[in-house]
């Protein structure tokens, strides 16, 4: 990832991209640069525009929609009372239950 950061940091400074500016910012940054690293980067990087493919990514970012606090209510805004609905739970008579029983025994 150096190696790639190296190269937008040049691109950003308009500088060259090439084996001797991308090796002086990684020393730079305290990284040995392997030059068959750095080879395989600009080999990668022939023929492309980076401020083309920048602005492409740039374009197709679309920023998330910041997430609501949880609980805030506006100022001056009166809490409301939500009403719990109350479930009616069927209550069974004593009778019913030995019904129930007495079909077990016969």
């Amino acid at each position: 990832m150096e190696y790639v950061y190296g190269a937008l940091l040049l691109n950003a400074a308009g500088k060259p991209i090439d084996e001797k500016g991308l090796s002086g910012v990684l020393t730079a940054a305290g990284v040995t640069a392997d030059a068959a690293r750095v080879q395989a980067l600009l080999a990668s990087l022939e023929g492309v525009n980076l401020a083309e493919v920048l602005a492409k990514a740039e374009a197709m970012s679309v920023p998330a929609p910041a997430p609501a606090a949880a609980g805030a209510e506006p100022k001056g805004a009166k809490p409301e009372k939500k009403e719990e609905e109350k479930k009616e739970e069927k209550g069974v008579s004593e009778e019913e239950a030995a019904e129930g029983l007495s079909a077990l025994f016969g």
